[in-house]
């Protein structure tokens, strides 16, 4: 455990280079001193935050006003799981693009279409991180935690989960106690655990853009390495793989997620959009019995903000996707939020749908 120091300045520690500074910041290297850190700050009363790769974070200007653990453990575990599957046990502070990459080589399926995603393993579980007709849900066989309300260890597995839509148990369970909670919740995530298949081949292509450029059919199998491959090339063309060279990476990633309608909504979206755009379908994708989603990209274009907007300043859309808002240098978090709060109410005022933001907001609100 190495205790960084007080005041130490949180946009070093984003992908958005965004955030003031930590009252105190302590770096993690193993499960023990995590969950130690963690116990210390509830003992005191200290609003606390953990932090991964800060991919998914947008912190205030302000700082915050607390105890931050930076997780930065390393590791993993392989055990049968089958005849044709395994288990992998990774530390929550692994890298996630470094996990994924490492199973394509080992010929493991059920992660690749989740290559170039920024961040640290340990992120994945809590959002339900998921790309290109994958869902880091559907491998995961258990997640080890500090639980804050009992200051115990435990593994959670299954429906304990909660998994669903960019959300799981891990992000909705509240901190139980009275007092400063921070923006942790109640689970602290140690490790997680995969269950892969042993194949040279992917798990059936679910997502239509990835199959045509991999060439094949939806539902079909492709190498390994060509899937992910695949994925980094639709991936780098949207801005969404960190690189030092392409300011349009200087983001949290897709900003929004993609609003989840019943019938009714659906419906009043549809007139809306027809009175905006006559003629023109809005495109939807089922999402549950009674439910579809819409591409957030969709409505934040028709509704006036495209790529690259507006044009100049300290923080734009992202000039390859319209999801992602980008730290052009020399902006704030307040520029940032200016920008989000335009576009929410923007899509509001075209469509009637309130978008919702993906990263987890750090001291400020929308």
């Amino acid at each position: 455990m190495h205790v960084v120091g007080e005041r130490v300045d949180l946009a070093d520690y984003t992908t958005l280079r965004l955030g003031g500074p930590a009252a105190r910041f302590t770096l993690a290297e193993t499960a023990d001193e995590v969950a130690a850190q963690v116990r210390a700050a509830d003992l005191a009363g200290q609003p606390l935050l953990v932090l991964g790769g800060g991919s998914n974070l947008v912190v205030a200007d302000a700082g915050f006003d607390g105890s931050v653990v930076k997780v930065a453990t390393r590791g993993l575990d392989i055990a049968a799981a089958g005849p044709d599957r395994v288990a992998v046990t990774v530390a929550a502070g692994q890298d996630w693009d470094a996990l994924v990459a490492w199973t394509v080589g080992e010929n493991l399926a059920g992660l690749e279409c989740l290559s170039g995603i920024p961040g640290s393993v340990g992120a994945t579980p809590v959002q339900n991180v998921g790309a290109y007709g994958q869902e880091v849900a559907t491998s995961i066989i258990s997640v080890g935690v500090l639980d804050r309300a009992t200051g115990q260890c435990a593994v959670l597995t299954g429906p304990r989960c909660g998994f669903g839509y960019r959300t799981s148990v891990f992000k909705s369970a509240a901190w139980p106690q009275s007092g400063p909670a921070g923006p942790t919740g109640r689970y602290v995530l140690l490790d997680v655990t995969f269950g892969l298949a042993r194949s040279d081949l992917s798990e059936p292509v679910g997502y239509a853009e990835l199959a045509a450029r991999l060439g094949v059919e939806m539902g079909a199998r492709a190498p390994l390495a060509r899937v992910r491959e695949a994925v980094l090339d639709l991936r780098r063309g949207k801005g969404m793989v960190l690189d030092p060279a392409d300011p349009d990476s200087v983001s949290a990633g897709s900003f929004f997620t993609n609003p989840v309608l019943d019938d009714g909504q659906l419906a009043d979206l549809a007139a809306a959009a027809e009175r905006r755009l006559p003629g023109v379908a809005v495109p939807r994708y089922p999402a549950g019995p009674g439910l579809v989603k819409v591409p957030a990209a969709w409505l934040i274009e028709r509704a006036g903000f495209g790529k690259g907007y507006p044009g100049s300043g300290p923080v734009r859309i992202s000039a390859k996707h319209t999801l992602a808002l980008t730290n052009r240098g020399g902006a704030t978090t307040a520029d940032l939020l200016a920008l989000a709060r335009e576009v929410v109410a923007g899509v509001a005022d075209a469509f009637g749908v309130v978008l919702t933001n993906e990263p987890v907001l750090v001291g400020v609100a929308l």
